[in-house]
């Protein structure tokens, strides 16, 4: 990735540098500190200007492909088929998933994010602070899918009695883990750091399962004792569930791919009585955020 100093951006946007720090100043445009210096990524610059944010007049934003990006959840798949919008969708974790749509490669992008916002008894749930914190979205919408129920998953009958993270320590029990960036790792970090450790302490099953479905499919192999995920993915692979906490899941986007007729799809899909039933019958949701706008910048 290429980056400009302040003089160059400023000159790639025909900026005075002045006003390019008023924009730094305030969040305005996407850009990084090191050692002291603002450095600005030239193609997030492009991908600024072109959302909307600095554009000319008449010049046209070029349309994110129909893609939802981000975590996985077998009710969103289910619903991206159901609901006719003709999305498709690209699992690969909550981080990923922003990079992604940040660049201007998917239209939508599925978060749930845990961090430091979730334990520091801020008003914001976590989604909505991070949503907050990204530099390069500035027009960003946030649209409510469910809110979930995560646990450990473990062997039928819970053979090594695992009721937390603790006993996972303390038994030596192997945990499948998630790839850096994922909303279940981000969760286990922070959990683990609730209880003074990390993941280092931990015994991993390597390498990373990039997905609920894949890390429930090793403990259902054996290849592991136990690993973070949701209900629902224990439900379907016949695993037992440990319950640990609920957390929002949300459809990141911008304003402008809010309004496209795939996209609007599926949020008034989201809102119809066969989602909420189909989230009943896979077990751990509940739809009261279905289509609700719980964020606009």
């Amino acid at each position: 990735m290429e980056f400009l100093t302040t003089s160059e951006a400023a000159d790639y946007l025909r900026l005075g540098e002045r006003k390019l720090y008023e924009l730094v100043t305030s969040g305005a445009i996407p850009c990084s500190k090191v050692t002291g210096k603002w450095l600005f990524p030239r193609h997030e610059l492009d991908v600024w200007v072109l959302s909307g944010l600095a554009r000319p007049a008449g010049m046209m934003a070029a349309d994110p492909p129909p893609i939802v990006g981000g975590s996985q959840d077998d009710l969103l798949e289910w619903a991206l088929r159901e609901s006719g919008s003709a999305l498709a969708s690209l699992n690969e974790g909550t981080m990923r998933g922003v990079d992604r749509l940040v660049r201007g490669e998917v239209v939508a992008t599925a978060v749930h994010f845990h961090g430091e916002e979730l334990s520091s008894g801020a008003s914001d749930d976590p989604n909505v602070a991070a949503v907050r914190a990204i530099a390069g979205l500035h027009d960003a919408v946030l649209v409510g899918v469910v809110r979930r129920e995560q646990g450990l998953l473990v062997a039928p009958r819970n053979p090594k009695n695992l009721q937390g993270l603790r006993d996972v320590l303390a038994s030596g029990a192997t945990i499948a883990v998630r790839q850096s960036g994922a909303g279940a790792q981000l969760l286990l970090e922070e959990l683990l750091t609730r209880i003074g450790t990390s993941v280092k302490e931990l015994r991993r099953l390597e390498p990373p399962c990039l997905t609920g479905p894949d890390l429930a499919a090793a403990i259902r192999a054996g290849n592991a004792d136990c690993g973070i995920a949701t209900r629902a993915a224990a439900h379907a692979a016949g695993l037992d569930f440990v319950p640990l906490l609920w957390e929002s899941f949300d459809l990141l986007m911008r304003q402008r791919s809010f309004f496209r007729p795939a996209t609007q799809a599926l949020i008034i899909f989201l809102g119809s009585k066969r989602f909420k039933q189909r989230a009943a019958e896979l077990s751990g949701y509940d739809t009261a955020p279905a289509g609700q706008i719980r964020y606009a910048a």
